[in-house]
Parts: structure tokens; sequence; C-alpha cells
């Protein structure tokens, strides 16, 4: 009897150094969740032609328009890795992001960039092909009805995407009037 209760205590004892060790390598929450634009995307039946653009997702584990705007984002030629964070806002301030530019999940670029709520993948594309200079990414705050993961029907919200600049201000990098716009 006395062995089976030393052998639990030694799995459990291997599993929490496990997760120790994981944490020390990560600082979040939960580990992250790989899922390659390409594959991701053709299970959903959309042809990717050139290879995926990473990114690291923040978002919450219940947030359903997070994941639908990810599917927006990897059937765009993007691959995701999805992290949940404990403190998200904290993720955000850290990155650069001021409260008034925030929305419900943060991607960031292998650069550096960050992507804040439902940009339009080619919005980001775009971005990414020629980085304006002194900015540190775009944002569209808030989630308008109709933005690529908001999808409501026909209920669309004209709205703008942000540039976010190094010194904590922004200006308009693009405006998306119609729900065409934004693909």
């Amino acid at each position: 009897m006395n062995y089976r209760y030393c052998l639990v205590g030694v799995l459990l004892s291997l599993s929490l150094a496990a997760c120790s060790e994981q944490s020390k390598d990560q600082p979040l929450a939960q580990a992250p969740t790989r899922v390659a634009g390409d594959q991701a995307a053709e299970q959903r039946g959309v042809a990717q032609s050139s290879p995926a653009i990473a990114m690291d997702l923040y978002k919450s584990p219940s947030c359903g328009c997070c994941g639908k705007w990810a599917e927006h984002a990897e059937d765009r030629g993007f691959s995701l890795t999805t992290y949940h964070p404990a403190d998200l806002n904290k993720v955000k301030l850290e990155r650069g992001i001021a409260a008034s530019y925030q929305s419900c999940h943060t991607a960031v670029s292998t650069e550096g960039f960050v992507f804040e709520g439902h940009i339009p993948a080619r919005i980001i594309q775009q971005f990414l092909a020629a980085p304006p200079a002194d900015s540190i990414g775009l944002a569209v705050p808030g989630m308008p009805a109709g933005s690529p993961g908001m999808e409501m029907g026909d209920r669309f919200t004209p709205y703008q995407v942000l540039l976010l600049k190094r010194d904590g201000g922004a200006s308009v990098f693009a405006e998306v009037n119609t729900p065409l716009e934004q693909y």
C-alpha cells in the first residue's frame, strides 16, 4: 500500500516540476496553441499560395470573436500561436497600446509590431510590407459590428484602422467604409 502512495507522490512531483519548468520559459497562464495558417485554412476549404506570416495572438480563452478573427487571419496567410495570459491588459500596456486604442485581442508579429483588435488581414499585410517609420503597429479600438470576427448578419459599422506611434499617439492608417473593403 505504501508503494502506491510513494509512486503517486513521485508522479505528482514530476508533473509539478514539468509545469514549473514550462512557466520559466513562458510567463503566461496557459501554454500556446499553434495552428499553421495553411493547415487551418485548408481544413476550412480556403487555398493558400504563399508561406504563412507568423504572429503571436494574446486573447481570453473564452472570447468567441477573437477565435473568429483568428480564422479570418489564418485563412489569409497568417500562422498564429495563441496565448491566454492571466493579465491581458498588462500585455497590451507592456506593448505600448494605450487604453483608448484597446480591443479584445492583440497579435504581435515576429518583428514586434502589434495589431490590436479586429483589423482586416489584408491591412495587416499592407502594413507589414512597408511599416511606417516610428510606428509600433495598428489598432481598431473597440469591436465594430461587421469587422472581421464581429460579423452580425447584415450589420456593419464603418471604422478606422489607426496607426499606433512610438510616442503614444495615433493617426488614421485606413478607413473601412463597406464590408467589401475588408477583403
